[in-house]
């Protein structure tokens, strides 16, 4: 059988986009609506899913599932990603900050819709390889480190969004710190078994209100002591 060419892709890639409306619809209920933001959608009918996960997998990139990337790391299913995006609501003038860059993909759909990310993975591999990717799709709002996500990017601080895709029990205080007030973060909390979905917002006083939405299930966030 021939390999699928970039006119199939784009056609899966349509495809898996539907899946998506679907899935936020059925989970309306505990994420407050049935729809996501359009610019979301256009961002996640734009970014090719299939170059950022191991070549021998590029044929199931468009299900909606999360694929192995090694390291005992997956790449979040694709509603998972369109929600979070969603959720973090990352603006033309903003500057956000993403903890856990993995093989780039998240990192893709946020400088689609934010004017300047700064992302930050514990894995050198992985923070390469994003970061050549991105260079190669043509991406110039990006900034990758290696680095303890945890404390944040203190030299880039304070950020409109932060968007966390690794869990923890709390939230890093670092993070927290450098959230601007009027912020927003987006992470899973919770244990390993699952963890909960959560929405952060940091008012003008530096006071913070947790939404917790839907049960998830991310690797744990690595920190280096």
């Amino acid at each position: 059988m021939k390999p699928m060419n970039e006119s199939h892709l784009a056609i899966l890639r349509r495809h898996m986009v539907e899946m998506i409306a679907i899935h936020a619809d059925l989970a309306s209920d505990e994420i407050g609506r049935a729809v996501l933001d359009e610019r979301v959608m256009a961002a996640m009918r734009k970014v090719p899913r299939h170059r950022f996960v191991p070549a021998p997998l590029a044929a199931y990139a468009y299900q909606d599932t999360p694929l192995p990337i090694g390291f005992d790391k997956t790449i979040s299913q694709p509603f998972i990603v369109a929600l979070m995006t969603d959720l973090v609501s990352p603006q033309p003038s903003e500057k956000v900050l993403e903890v856990g860059t993995g093989l780039g993909y998240q990192t893709a759909i946020l400088a689609e819709l934010a004017g300047q990310v700064s992302s930050i993975e514990i894995v050198e591999e992985f923070a390469s390889h994003a970061q050549h990717l991105l260079r190669q799709l043509g991406y110039t709002s990006i900034e990758i480190r290696v680095g303890d996500g945890s404390r944040g990017w203190h030299e880039h601080a304070p950020f409109d969004k932060i968007l966390v895709t690794a869990a923890a029990d709390h939230v890093p205080a670092e993070l927290l710190d450098q959230l601007k007030p009027g912020g927003r973060l987006v992470m899973p909390l919770g244990p390993e078994e699952m963890q909960r979905l959560t929405v952060i917002d940091k008012d003008g006083d530096g006071q913070t209100r947790v939404r917790s939405l839907l049960p998830v299930r991310f690797s744990r966030l690595e920190t280096v002591t």
